[in-house]
């Protein structure tokens, strides 16, 4: 089979192919979002656009005693607007010279052939709503300017997964940490060096850094990774000059937590490491140390609704589920920490619709088969979630 047979035996495969064709650089996905909406308007789907270009379509409920179910998958890529000409090779569909834009296209073809679909059946449901944001790879800014008090779901399905019956339930937020060691008196290292209250930072933020915890910082009865610390780097001085007493160091670190308890724990020994030095260094040198988060985590929530029912599914569907955590950011992270339209915190699980290879490079692929059986999870999942 080639690949204009497969495409015109399959919808699905179909609709995939013409969005991977249109290149979406993370703030370049302009003419996806004119074409998804062109083709919302053709299959008469409810869609808009807010003021960051990120695309809300929704399918009206048929039984308003149901819940509504939110799909969530974005539109950029990792890779420049060059031309995308897709191949088959085997049963895998690649993209010639550059990434194929599987992540996450794989998941927006899927989410978006599904909404049309359901539109056309007699299934008594909740509603669908579906949210396409833009930026997701490089800074998440699309999703970051999603507002979020006119959704009207609770769960959330974010689409992003690489494979296919993954649902993952937490993620590790990340917070970068930077100890800094500012000592008061410098000098030459010749005439100085033997002056007591001279104390060389480089020599001291070593000190202290070989005291900091390094690596898994906590995991959990699965022994999945839930808390861990990594040192960036080390800075003190010029490399090429030896003859100063440095009067300053600096080291930064990765906390990476899908636990707000055990990061706190983290942190609190640092501290504790910073004032013990501090007390050593009394009015010889000073070290301080500061955390800033940049993604909040996605912590695992008691609800056990949508893993047990998503695992029952996929068993039924002959798929093998995997539920677990991941060690990463995803859009997931932001929905965890936010409010829909009726104050109830949004439940998101990361689901994998598809299994794509290699992402972000120019060796990406997916098999076209998981895709389609993919579509038959979510299918099979929402019909169960509405029963």
């Amino acid at each position: 089979m080639n690949l204009n047979e497969l495409r015109e035996n399959n919808p699905l495969i179909d609709l995939f192919c013409s969005i991977a064709q249109i290149p979406s650089p993370s703030l370049g996905e302009e003419n996806l979002i004119n074409w998804i909406v062109q083709y919302c308007k053709i299959n008469n789907l409810n869609c808009e656009t807010d003021d960051y270009k990120n695309i809300h379509i929704k399918v009206d409920a048929t039984d308003t005693s149901k819940e509504s179910l939110l799909l969530s998958a974005h539109l950029d890529v990792i890779g420049d607007d060059s031309p995308v000409e897709i191949y088959l090779d085997g049963d895998l569909l690649k993209a010639k010279g550059r990434t194929l834009g599987a992540d996450d296209k794989a998941g927006v073809a899927n989410a978006l052939f599904f909404a049309v679909n359901l539109a056309k059946s007699d299934i008594k449901h909740g509603g669908l709503e579906i949210i396409f944001t833009r930026d997701e790879e490089s800074g998440m800014s699309g999703i970051k300017h999603v507002d979020f008090s006119k959704i009207n779901s609770k769960y959330v399905l974010v689409l992003d997964s690489d494979t296919l019956g993954q649902l993952l339930t937490s993620g590790a937020g990340y917070t970068l940490a930077k100890v800094e060691v500012n000592s008061f008196k410098g000098g030459h290292s010749g005439i100085d060096i033997g002056d007591k209250t001279r104390e060389n930072a480089a020599k001291l933020i070593a000190d202290l850094i070989a005291q900091m915890p390094q690596g898994v910082f906590y995991s959990d009865e699965n022994n999945q990774i839930v808390t861990s610390c990594n040192i960036g780097g080390i800075s003190s001085g010029n490399i090429d000059v030896t003859n100063v007493i440095n009067t300053y160091g600096v080291a930064t670190y990765s906390i990476r937590s899908s636990s707000k308890e055990k990061e706190d724990e983290l942190k609190d020994l640092m501290e504790f490491f910073v004032n013990e030095f501090n007390e050593e260094y009394e009015g010889l040198a000073e070290a301080t140390l500061t955390f800033k988060e940049h993604m909040p985590a996605f912590e695992k929530v008691n609800d056990e609704y949508i893993p047990i029912l998503f695992e029952t599914v996929a068993q039924k569907t002959g798929i093998t589920p995997e539920i677990s955590s991941f060690h990463a950011g995803a859009e997931t992270h932001i929905y965890a920490n936010k409010f829909n339209s009726k104050g109830e915190k949004f439940v998101p699980y990361l689901v994998g619709l598809a299994t794509v290879c290699n992402m972000h490079s120019d060796k990406e692929f997916v098999d076209y088969n998981t895709m389609l059986k993919g579509q038959e999870l979510l299918k099979a999942f929402f019909t169960a979630f509405n029963n």
